[in-house]
């Protein structure tokens, strides 16, 4: 593995991708982003990558990013979406575009398509089937070029910057919280994710489709991950346990209250659906090799971390 591969990159102003532009650097990597405005100054940690101003949208910029490219790792995707149409357009429809400007323009790069763990159930949601679809599209465009695919399935990620997992703090700090289903999900902790995306990314292990875990793959009940987030905020509350039945109503006056509002809420009725989903762990074969990667941070870690990087930035008292 050289210290001199490029590595080009989208979604690396996302949660996630701010994370993976640090890990790549750190790896000795050049990195080139995609990004539809040039970014403030600061998004990034270490070296400034080389940026190239568009959209998954435009062949045009999409033949730039890519163009001389040793990997190239795709990590745009929505997470909220009006309907099942908006979800396809990006995560389905924006990974063959990449995939298809990667096989021309790159066509000896290493393609790491950044999925979810949702994709192994897409009928549960709009977003998971249109993660599994875009599975399905990096899949077609390799598909004579089979050693050169990476699909990474991450769980829920977590860790700082993260505004989708701040509710389970915010949760954790009131007197009464509720908890429903049973089931077990892994989570991740953005630092290891990335860094294992980025392993990924300059030449280890090899093709195949691998989900990430923190140490605990075989992951936590909610009463458990929110008894953790209440310790890493100071708080004690008391849990009181409500039927699956609340959380779908719930999921569907959220999309109703949205709709109204012409805003696209992350919770639905389809990601009630997942958080009830009763086994989001992940087995030893789907993990990705310990000889690659195996995650280092703990919930218990990993949630302090958290915690005071949102007390840092104003999201948490």
């Amino acid at each position: 593995m050289s210290g001199d591969r490029l590595v080009a990159v989208t979604g690396a102003t996302g949660f996630l991708g701010c994370h993976l532009v640090t890990a790549l650097a750190r790896e000795g990597a050049r990195v080139r982003v995609l990004a539809r405005r040039a970014p403030a100054v600061g998004v990034w940690a270490g070296p400034a990558p080389q940026i190239v101003v568009g959209s998954l949208e435009q062949p045009s910029a999409l033949d730039r990013l890519v163009a001389g490219a040793d990997a190239v790792v795709h990590a745009a995707g929505l997470v909220a979406a009006r309907d099942r149409r908006g979800f396809l357009r990006i995560n389905r429809d924006g990974t063959q575009a990449v995939a298809d400007a990667a096989r021309r323009g790159a066509p000896g790069a290493r393609f790491v398509a950044v999925s979810s763990l949702a994709a192994r159930a897409p009928l549960l949601s709009d977003y998971a089937a249109s993660k599994r679809a875009g599975e399905g599209a990096a899949l077609s465009a390799y598909a004579d070029a089979a050693d050169r695919l990476v699909i990474v399935r991450p769980p829920a990620i977590y860790g700082p910057g993260d505004r989708a997992t701040l509710a389970i703090f915010l949760a954790a700090s009131r007197a009464v919280v509720p908890v429903f289903g049973s089931g077990r999900a892994a989570v991740v902790h953005v630092g290891d994710a990335a860094a294992a995306i980025a392993r990924l990314a300059v030449g280890a292990g090899e093709a195949g489709c691998y989900a990430l875990a923190d140490p605990n793959p075989a992951g936590y009940r909610l009463r458990d991950l929110l008894a953790e987030a209440a310790r890493a905020v100071g708080g004690s509350p008391r849990f009181v346990r409500l039927p699956r039945g609340v959380l779908l109503a719930a999921g569907h006056a959220s999309a109703w209250w949205g709709r109204c509002r012409g805003g696209t809420p992350i919770f639905t009725p389809g990601k009630a659906r997942e958080m009830l989903h009763p086994d989001w762990s992940v087995s030893e074969p789907e993990l990705l090799p310990e000889a690659v990667y195996r995650s280092r941070i703990g919930i218990a870690e990993g949630f302090r971390d958290t915690v005071a990087w949102y007390r840092a930035a104003g999201w948490l008292r």
